[in-house]
């Protein structure tokens, strides 16, 4: 079990360049992308960045939500509700009404199998594949405490203990 905190993190410019993301946990094979877990903000209206090769999977985690509109593409993103979208469309995110929303990303290559993003709070998930636990507030991990914004990664079972939510990210690595 890896356990992550804040000082662990890095905060970096959006590829776009109209914001910042801050990259809680990165794996790179042969300088390729598999898997990016992070946090960012949509302060306004605007696209967001083009990931070519990589499926996103957003959740907000706070304020009032937004819509990503594009090509065949309205999705409402509503507080603490997963929501999955391809990264090399163009996407925009629209009716912020100014307001600030704080969010969850995962990102994947598309060749790997999607991964499962759910809100979990005291239960036991079993293992398969990498377990990643991004907790909302302070919770037992196995017995081990975690603060809130931490992320716990695990290749095992995972039993939850406490009064906060946390993002599971269930991961099919190669």
């Amino acid at each position: 079990m890896i356990h992550l905190t804040s000082a662990d993190y890095t905060r970096q410019p959006w590829k776009n360049g109209r914001g910042t993301t801050t990259e809680l946990w990165r794996l790179e094979r042969d300088g390729q992308l598999l898997v990016r877990l992070s946090r960012a903000a949509v302060v306004e209206d605007g696209p967001f960045s083009l990931f070519p090769g990589i499926e996103r999977n957003l959740t907000v985690l706070s304020g009032p939500g937004f819509r990503l509109t594009g090509p065949g593409l309205d999705i409402p993103c509503a507080p603490l509700v997963p929501v999955a979208f391809p990264g090399d469309i163009e996407v925009t995110a629209t009716g912020t009404a100014g307001q600030q929303s704080e969010d969850f990303n995962v990102m994947t290559a598309q060749a790997l199998p999607k991964p499962t993003v759910t809100l979990a709070q005291n239960d036991s998930l079993p293992a398969g594949g990498t377990l990643a636990l991004y907790a909302l507030g302070p919770c037992l991990v196995n017995g081990t405490a975690v603060a809130r914004e931490d992320l716990i990664l695990t290749e095992g079972p995972a039993r939850l203990q406490g009064d906060w939510t946390v993002i599971a990210v269930r991961l099919q690595l190669p």
